[in-house]
């Protein structure tokens, strides 16, 4: 197997990266719940499960940040053939997919309120206490953490985290199901 894309199929990297992605978003999720459903507010197991969430948040930002680069310095697997409406369609997917990945993870990042305990390796600061805080909170919005918060949350949680993202991955592997069983084409297989 190839590392790198070809006219016909994805590297290992790109898949690598594509199925990463798609698990990090599951075990995101999969923690995000199990907080709210299953435990207490200030007990271990809380904090246990919101620190996962934040490190699978973190690991999809630096993935979807290493899928964009690898995106753009490689060439793509040439499209099926299919009626342009089709391709505008599946582009625009892809847009969608990459820009409320990238709008989860910064106001997940913005909104939260403590560190980051990265699997218990490393400890990444709150956007609050960062330079940039100050410059871009502070300085242009001329607003505090505080006071953008909210609006973060709703974005993160309720916008994308319990609808959009979830149409759009719903909309993505219908699709790819739809090219698999119904058009018999290679879409599905060129990423597996």
């Amino acid at each position: 197997m190839k590392y790198k894309n070809t006219k016909e199929n994805y590297g290992l990297i790109a898949k690598f990266l594509h199925w990463g992605t798609a698990a990090f978003f599951a075990f995101s999720y999969i923690t995000v719940y199990f907080r709210h459903w299953f435990t207490e507010p200030g007990t271990s197991m809380n904090g246990i499960a919101l620190h996962l969430h934040l490190s699978f948040g973190v690991s999809i930002g630096v993935i979807i940040t290493l899928r964009i680069l690898w995106r753009i310095t490689n060439k793509q697997p040439a499209l099926e053939p299919s009626s342009r409406l089709a391709h505008l369609c599946a582009h625009i997917g892809h847009f969608l997919l990459y820009a409320s990945t990238i709008i989860m993870v910064i106001t997940g990042y913005d909104g939260t309120g403590t560190n980051t305990q990265f699997f218990k390796i490393l400890t990444i600061p709150k956007f609050a206490s960062t330079s940039l805080n100050d410059y871009i909170i502070v300085g242009i919005l001329n607003t505090t953490a505080k006071g953008i918060e909210p609006l973060m949350d709703f974005i993160h949680k309720d916008v994308l985290g319990s609808l959009l993202l979830w149409i759009l991955i719903l909309g993505h592997a219908s699709a790819a199901f739809y090219h698999h069983k119904v058009l018999k084409d290679r879409t599905l297989l060129k990423m597996t």
